[in-house]
């Protein structure tokens, strides 16, 4: 508990109505969720303003409201008038758990594709080095044998920072995060003080949030200028037009590339199906990696985590005995195990840039046939659907369309708009039978995803490659406004057991 005084004490343009000496039990944004003595927000969002519910709040014991315009407030509620109630909110969250994410090393890691496996990457690093980090984003939010399911990559900063105190109570002493665009533009992290920020690149994707690439840009400008003190601890991958942008705004950032342009680059770099191996000159001096990692854009990463580690001040000895000892990213190219001596991927790509990156790196070994299992998802920016179409169907000997996460639309409907782009490769669909002589170049469309996976894992034969994309580590799909249980690396495994089954027979 602490005093509403306390709490809101150089809290940026706020007026508090009423007094300030009540105790505060807990912070809500969520009016159904308050409890006695508890402070509300009331944060304006695209479809639903917060003000709408403060008497929701009222009803459930709230004794403070913070508001960013004038309303009347019962006697003995306290109201606190705010610029931004988001803002507000993360500040005041700071500071009721503690300032958490004080006094230890904090990384953020920001763009469009490759958070996740980078935070995987700095997590080991900072194992290496003795600490004990936190992880939240996209797969999970973990640390030890705690471990809480990802509802957001970045979720709201009451959530963030009570989870946050909670692990450092637990043991954490350093932290690792990736920080969604979303989170950027709502001020999510205005509460947590950050070291180090890497951005890894920005390419179309949030378009029917952001609108426009120049406004998702903005969002993640706002992460090195606002958050990092005009860019001191960035780390920022030139590699991509965006982020030499960003490199040429904030200066004091150390830039990551593939070429001698950055300070930090391969001066050498093999690159196989048995993963990575590297020389890296950095500003620190060369460094030897390696990494079971494959793929030119997980060489991206590595240069990324590198440059965290650089930033963070880290032995090169330690930053090279972390990326080695760094696990298998979960839905990140992972390998499915079967004895048709296939290879079998699982991968999260779900924009056109993942998509081709993904498929660039597979294609590069060669195998024998590629197939492609995708889809795009419901009530998202619909401009990437014919886009990943033609790169599926540029790439794939077969591509087999299907659902994602429909959501509310209808699947068929998606699918469509996906075959716009793949017959701008192929002059027509094959029927599932043409699909099965797999003779030449083609594509195929199976509505239940399920049904598309036990199909392309029937065709497999000896060098031939299988990518599952656009779920990864994902166990659930959304049709309509349901949740159901399906994961991509299981639905494999049904369907190569079902193979095994049938040719057990007698």
């Amino acid at each position: 508990m602490m005093k509403l005084a306390e709490l809101i004490q150089d809290l940026p343009g706020s007026r508090l109505i009423g007094s300030g000496e009540g105790e505060i039990t807990g912070l809500y944004y969520d009016s159904r969720k308050v409890e006695a003595n508890g402070a509300f927000f009331a944060l304006r969002g695209a479809t639903v303003d917060g003000h709408r519910f403060v008497a929701d709040a009222l009803a459930r014991g709230a004794s403070a409201i913070f508001i960013e315009q004038e309303m009347e407030l019962p006697i003995g509620v306290s109201g606190v008038l705010v610029d931004n109630a988001r803002q507000a909110m993360a500040r005041v969250s700071a500071r009721f758990f503690g300032e958490p994410a004080l006094a230890i090393p904090v990384v953020g890691v920001t763009g469009t594709n490759g958070k996740t496996t980078i935070t995987y990457l700095i997590e080991a690093i900072l194992r290496a080095a003795g600490r004990h980090p936190a992880v939240m984003g996209t797969i999970n939010y973990r640390f030890g044998d705690h471990c809480l399911p990802s509802l957001h990559t970045t979720p709201e900063s009451v959530d963030l920072l009570q989870t946050v105190a909670g692990f450092r109570k637990a043991g954490a002493d350093a932290l690792v995060m990736e920080v969604s665009s979303h989170s950027l533009d709502q001020y999510r992290v205005d509460g947590v003080s950050f070291d180090v920020g890497v951005f890894t690149n920005l390419t179309p994707e949030h378009l029917d949030y952001h609108g426009t690439m120049e406004a998702y840009f903005a969002s993640k400008s706002r992460f090195f200028g606002d958050l990092l003190a005009g860019g001191k601890g960035g780390v920022i991958n030139i590699d991509d037009s965006y982020g030499q942008q960003l490199a040429e705004r904030f200066p004091a950032a150390i830039t990551c590339g593939t070429s001698d342009r950055a300070d930090v680059f391969p001066r050498q770099a093999s690159l196989s199906l048995d993963g990575i191996r590297a020389e890296l000159e950095t500003p620190a001096g060369l460094v030897a990696v390696q990494s079971s990692l494959i793929g030119e854009f997980n060489l991206q990463n590595l240069l990324c985590a590198a440059g965290a580690g650089i930033a963070l001040g880290l032995p090169l000895s330690t930053i090279a005995d972390g990326l080695t000892r760094a696990q298998q990213v979960p839905g990140r190219l992972e390998r499915i195990e079967n004895d048709r001596k296939a290879l079998i991927l699982v991968d999260y790509a779900h924009t056109g840039d993942a998509l081709e990156k993904v498929l660039q790196t597979v294609s590069g070994l060669s195998p024998a046939r590629l197939l492609t299992v995708f889809g795009c998802g419901g009530d998202r920016d619909r401009r990437k659907r014919p886009v990943m179409g033609e790169i599926a169907a540029r790439f794939s000997n077969l591509a087999v369309l299907t659902s994602d996460n429909p959501r509310t639309e209808d699947p068929q409907a998606i699918l469509d708009e996906v075959r716009v782009g793949v017959l701008r490769v192929h002059a027509r669909e094959w029927s599932m039978e043409e699909a099965r002589q797999l003779s030449g170049r083609g594509f195929v469309t199976i509505p239940d995803r399920a049904t598309a996976i036990g199909f392309a894992v029937s065709l497999l034969g000896e060098n031939d490659l299988l990518l599952v994309a656009g779920k990864g580590h994902e166990d659930y799909q959304i049709l309509g406004t349901r949740r159901i249980h399906f994961d991509d690396r299981e639905e494999v495994r049904r369907a190569l057991g079902r193979l095994e089954e049938f040719h057990d027979k007698p």
